[in-house]
């Protein structure tokens, strides 16, 4: 069995204590089942984004509220592991209008810009399981340390930005027509460390399956793995727009 030195993650979603539980299950989690429903969580995004997309009056009015939801979901899918069935299809929903109305605002200034965005983060994803899955890069304790780290510091400096958006302002790194070297430089080390928390996640599934974590915990993988690649798709839009507008 594949000893995995370390429980911490940068992704609040997939730490040790999630698969802290009983093993005496039947029907156990798979990783075969953890990817069907990551792409079923993903096929609910894109459904909801693209509807988003399409009807953006109505989108308008949603988004904020969707937002929320999606916190909310996020929250009730932590702390309530086994309704989770139930909750992740509906933070995909949420997650998925959020994502179109503002896959629509980039795709508007700078067209095909979305498109882009997505290819990299699914070359990301599947790039990094590859590698992943043939062993040539470890999730080590020091790994997970300095990704956890790193995370909580880009979390700190979301939180500071939000703050300073009431004031007026705002960080020159988190301005998206800014497109210094600085910032452009702050985009690509975002874009590398949520790229890290993908590999962390595949540990944690991996773990999930060898520690016999009943069948609901598919979806609970699947959910933590939807939190990173939002993320990094997120990233990805906001570099490629700096990129764009130095043009």
């Amino acid at each position: 069995m594949n000893n995995h030195l370390s429980y911490r993650t940068g992704n609040p979603v997939l730490t040790s204590k999630a698969f802290n539980i009983q093993s005496d299950y039947t029907d156990k989690m798979t990783i075969e089942g953890t990817v069907n429903k990551t792409f079923l969580l993903l096929t609910i995004v894109m459904g909801s984004g693209y509807f988003a997309w399409t009807n953006l009056y109505a989108s308008m009015y949603l988004v904020i509220p969707a937002f929320f939801l999606s916190i909310v979901f996020t929250f009730l899918i932590i702390f309530n592991k086994k309704y989770i069935i139930y909750f992740a299809p509906l933070y995909a929903i949420t997650q998925g209008i959020t994502m179109g109305l503002f896959s629509y605002y980039f795709n508007a200034l700078y067209d095909g810009i979305v498109i882009t965005a997505i290819s990299y983060t699914l070359c990301i994803l599947f790039g990094l399981l590859s590698i992943y899955r043939l062993g040539l890069i470890k999730p080590t304790e020091n790994f997970k340390l300095g990704v956890g780290a790193a995370t909580f510091g880009i979390m700190m400096i979301y939180l500071a930005n939000w703050i300073m958006s009431y004031f007026g302002t705002g960080l020159p790194v988190m301005d998206v027509t800014n497109a210094s070297m600085t910032s452009i430089g702050f985009s690509v080390l975002v874009i590398i460390v949520a790229a890290m928390n993908l590999v962390i996640d595949f540990d944690f599934i991996e773990e999930g399956v060898e520690k016999g974590a009943p069948k609901y915990m598919e979806w609970y993988g699947a959910f933590g793995l939807m939190v990173t690649l939002i993320w990094l798709y997120f990233e990805i839009l906001r570099l490629l727009a700096k990129l764009n507008s130095r043009k």
